[in-house]
Parts: structure tokens; sequence; C-alpha cells
């Protein structure tokens, strides 16, 4: 095979300064957008019951994977990685991780927004616990599923292409020799459960809240403006998905097949590997545009930013709730 096709310094530059510039700009927003988002929730997190578990768990993946930002920054500026192998792979892992896991949490947002919409009364104090879990048994669930990108890769430390001896990191680690038959499966297993599974989740999410906007004063919830804002959230999630995750899903199985070299067309290669680091970039996104979804359709958190004193006003309608007897504001907000 053409040598050129395989890796040159022109496309390792492009897709280095790609890189540097979008993490660049997203660093700063991301890392503010999430920690806000964190002490926003912190206070209602038992006020409401408007999936601000999973949207807690979607911010603590995005801040995860915005930390992470410095150090590839780095790298990329650098073309050198002197942190050591071990970092190099747990940085590696880490990155899907924390796609995945924000994929999960967007689908759980949609879901109980969109169960709180057709079925109000079926949520309760019980339930809000097995958020609870949903959210562990997500993250155990993402962090197997993810274990095949790092063990796929060369765990021995691979000599640096740009001339240092510190080693290469990231996407441009060496891959261990995969089947064609066997990088297929990976693939379709994949794709299938990273993300045409949670795109129908979403969609249908969608289609079912907006369709709840049709129905009579008589249906689930009267309210309409609650309606509205449940859609906007569903609507938000499904946008977020669009922007973010299918463009990289659709490069993602290309560029592995030609990491596997399972195409051989240098043409192709190239193309492949030009349009790759833009949808890796646009997944990144995500860690923005989430804070964004958050303060506009969400009350509680656009209250939170807007009134300081809200704390306190808070504090006394517990004060309140103790002195009637009642679980009264925890049934108030849906």
């Amino acid at each position: 095979m053409n040598q050129s096709c395989e890796s040159s310094d022109d496309l390792r530059a492009y897709q280095h300064y790609v890189y540097i510039v979008v993490y660049s700009v997203i660093l700063a927003p991301g890392l503010l957008g999430n920690v806000l988002a964190l002490w926003v929730f912190k206070v209602y997190i038992r006020e409401t019951k408007k999936a601000v578990v999973f949207m807690m768990n979607l911010a603590m993946a995005d801040l995860l994977q915005v930390l992470s930002l410095p150090l590839r920054i780095y790298y990329y500026l650098n073309n050198t990685w002197p942190f050591g192998h071990p970092l190099c792979m747990i940085c590696f892992y880490l990155k899907y991780v924390n796609m995945y896991a924000s994929i999960y949490f967007l689908v759980c947002i949609s879901v109980r927004r969109c169960e709180l919409v057709m079925r109000p009364l079926r949520y309760n104090s019980s339930k809000r616990k097995g958020d609870l879990l949903v959210c562990a048994l997500g993250w155990l669930l993402v962090c197997l599923c993810c274990l095949p990108f790092p063990l796929l890769r060369n765990q021995s430390p691979p000599p640096s292409e740009a001339g240092g001896s510190l080693g290469v990191c990231f996407l441009e680690l060496p891959m261990r020799p995969v089947g064609v038959p066997g990088a297929w499966a990976l693939l379709i297993l994949a794709e299938l459960l990273g993300f045409v599974v949670p795109l129908v989740l979403v969609l249908a999410c969608t289609c079912q809240t907006a369709g709840s906007l049709r129905l009579s004063a008589a249906g689930a919830i009267p309210d309409r403006g609650e309606k509205r804002r449940a859609l906007r959230m569903v609507l938000s999630c499904a946008l977020v998905f669009l922007v973010c995750f299918v463009p990289y899903h659709i490069t993602m199985p290309l560029d592995f097949l030609v990491k596997a070299n399972a195409l051989r067309d240098c043409a192709v290669r190239n193309l492949i590997r030009r349009c790759h680091p833009f949808t890796l970039c646009l997944a990144s996104l995500n860690c923005c545009l989430d804070p964004l979804m958050y303060y506009f359709t969400t009350d509680e958190f656009w209250r939170r930013l807007s009134k300081p004193e809200l704390p306190e006003s808070m504090m006394f309608g517990r004060r309140l709730s103790c002195m009637t007897g009642g679980e009264d504001t925890e049934g108030e907000e849906g």
C-alpha cells in the first residue's frame, strides 16, 4: 500500500489543527456551563421530578470530557505525549465513555419528560430512587461496552511519528490486527447499541410528546404550557443528538475500517481521514450545547439564574411544607 495513503505529514498536521481549534473553543464555555449546571441542579434535586437526576449525570459526563481537553490540546500542539502511556489509554477510553454516557442520559431525559407528560401520576418517590439505579446501571453498561475501544489499540507504547521518543496517543494509536468479519461484527454492534437504538428512542419520545399537544384538555396533562415545556426539552435532546452524534456515527465505522485496513482505496481513505476529525469535534460540541439546553428548556435552571434570592424562598417553602405536614412541594412540580 502506498505510504502516503496510510499516513502523511500534511494529513496529520491538518487533523491536529482541527482538534486544537475546536477543543480550544469549547474548553472554557464547556467547563463553565457544566459546573454551573451541577450547581443549579444540586439545589433542585429534591424540588422537582423533571429528569434532574439524569441532567446532573449528563452534566457530569460532559464535565469529565471537558477536563481531558487540556491534555489533548497539549498533545496536538506539541505532537508528543509526555504523560505516560497508561494516562494516554485512560484519556482515550474516557473520551468514549463520556460520549456514550451523554447519549445514554439524553435518552433518559427524553423518556422521563415524555413519561411525565403522558402518565404523570405514575411517578412517585420510589420511582425517583429507581432513577438513581438507572443512572448507576447506565454508567456500568457504558463503561463495559466501551472497553473494546482501548482493547483494540496496541497496548505497548509506540514510537513517535513526529520524531520524539514518548509515543503517539489518542486516535493515532495503532490498531491491533482485526479481521474483516470481526471488524464488521463490532461495528454493527456498536452502531446498534450506541446509535440506532438511542436515536429511535429519542425520536419516538419527541413524536409522542408533540402528539400529546394535539390531545384535548382531558388528556394526560391539562396544562398545555407544561406540555410545551416538555416538548422543548425533548426537541432539544433530539437536536443535540442529531447535530453532535449522527455525523460521528456515519464516519466512525468508515474510519474504523480504514484503521483496520479493510478499505484499500487511497482516495477513499484520505477523504474519510479528513472528514472524521470534524465529526469527532461535533461529538465533543455537546459539552457546550447541553448547558444551553438546560437554560432554555428547564424552568428551574432559568429561575435559579434569574433570582439570586431563590434559595431563601425555597428554604421558606420547605419550612412551610414541614409546618403543614406535607410533601406537597414534591407533588406540585411536574
